[in-house]
């Protein structure tokens, strides 16, 4: 196998382990396009390519979080991960666990780990490389990196909810969720809301964006139905789509192009978070990007005529 084909078959693992750390489609991209750079300048072909290129994946997405890190405390209203609709890293008997690791909540649970603790906790827990590999990938001794990994597991173990979703049970509720979201039926929402269900946004400062979290089921089935209930007024579709691993949609305007991305967080029969990502630095992956401030004066003069 040529050095090439054995880069390309990591591939995925590589941006996958990327992708977890940094939270971001695009650094994630950079990280594994300097992974092969480096690779292919080697004069000595390692070992394990496995084991080589996983390692300097890792090593150049802590360097890179801790960059970011800074960046995203200075960021204008909630950051989320950037939305991502397929993980191309697949593994058939690990899926559901692969699929949770992704998910918004759990990203939004590694950024409370520090950049080591971040990769030792995906390294192990999601992709259950052993701690030789680990230690050798962040640097850091074998006994080290057992203790990163123990603070680790404390910190998402104490975020995590204490019920999981059936993923029928999670689609079927989701697609519930979207048709009563583009009839605007309040009560059909309110009823598939958890009592504390939450509504936040990432417009970055560059796009439309809520002006505070909405927490509550009756306020943000309210809030869900004002925004979106005039939206074929000015042709934009509501497409559902499987986001970061679980129920969400892609929102597009007239001419196809992505205004915004909602993921769902779906537990114990009733969805507990609604975030939206308009920040369209975080949505260019996915395709041409719309004018959101174009869509929202839009959306605004629909409204005011049907009054």
């Amino acid at each position: 196998m040529s050095t090439t084909e054995e880069f390309e078959e990591l591939r995925p693992l590589l941006f996958s382990i990327a992708y977890r750390i940094l939270g971001s489609v695009g650094e994630a991209e950079d990280a594994v396009q300097e992974t092969w750079l480096r690779f292919s300048a080697s004069p000595v072909r390692p070992r394990s390519a496995k084991a080589y290129l996983s390692a300097t994946v890792t090593r150049l997405s802590i360097d890179v979080l801790r960059s970011a890190r800074v960046r995203r405390e200075a960021y204008v209203g909630p950051w989320f991960p950037e939305p991502l609709l397929a993980d191309p890293y697949e593994d058939p008997e690990r899926s559901a666990e692969l699929a949770d690791s992704v998910s918004m909540a759990a990203l939004l649970l590694l950024e409370r780990l520090s950049p080591p603790e971040r990769a030792v906790f995906v390294l192990r827990e999601v992709f259950d490389f052993g701690f030789p590999e680990i230690a050798r990938a962040v640097g850091r001794s074998e006994a080290a990196c057992r203790q990163l990994l123990v603070r680790a597991r404390r910190h998402m173990t104490e975020g995590r909810p204490r019920f999981e979703a059936d993923r029928t049970e999670r689609d079927h509720l989701a697609s519930r969720f979207f048709d009563a979201l583009r009839e605007g039926d309040v009560i059909a929402l309110r009823d598939l809301l958890a009592a504390d269900a939450s509504m936040a946004g990432d417009g970055g400062g560059k796009a439309p964006r809520l002006a505070r979290t909405v927490v509550g089921a009756e306020n943000v089935a309210r809030l869900l139905a004002a925004l979106f209930a005039r939206l074929d007024d000015v042709a934009v579709t509501c497409e559902p789509h499987e986001v970061n691993g679980g129920p969400g949609a892609v929102f597009r305007d007239r001419e196809g192009r992505v205004l915004n991305v909602m993921a769902l967080d779906v537990l114990d029969g009733r969805v507990r978070a609604v975030r939206l990502v308009a920040n369209p630095d975080k949505l260019g992956h996915l395709g041409p990007v719309a004018d959101a401030w174009s869509v929202h004066h839009a959306l605004r003069e629909a409204r005011r005529r049907a009054r």
